[in-house]
């Protein structure tokens, strides 16, 4: 068995009002920041898999992200499978 690092990257479906995204774009004039816009908040979770391979991993963070990550009627999410997956690389950066 090997660990899998994930993250679930959720954001409000195109086309859902976003208040914070839209907060955000109002104050970066303020700021004296006029080249960016279409700005969209959501949020990030990291999360660690025990598993026989990374497809079995991938298909447990996929089952998350569909019934308790996200909400799929106004979001939409992308999961990212992160460096160091295994629990052999992890504890070698650790003790680094």
């Amino acid at each position: 068995m090997s660990e899998f690092r994930y993250a679930v990257n959720v954001l409000p479906k195109p086309g859902i009002l976003d208040p914070q995204g839209r907060a955000v774009e109002l104050s970066l004039p303020h700021l004296s920041v006029t080249t960016v816009s279409k700005v969209r908040v959501g949020r990030r979770v990291e999360l660690t898999v025990t598993a026989a391979a990374e497809p079995e991993a991938r298909a447990v963070v996929d089952g998350l992200a569909k019934e308790l990550l996200s909400n799929p009627l106004i979001e939409v999410y992308a999961i990212e499978l992160l460096e160091g997956t295994s629990s052999v690389t992890a504890a070698g950066a650790a003790a680094k």
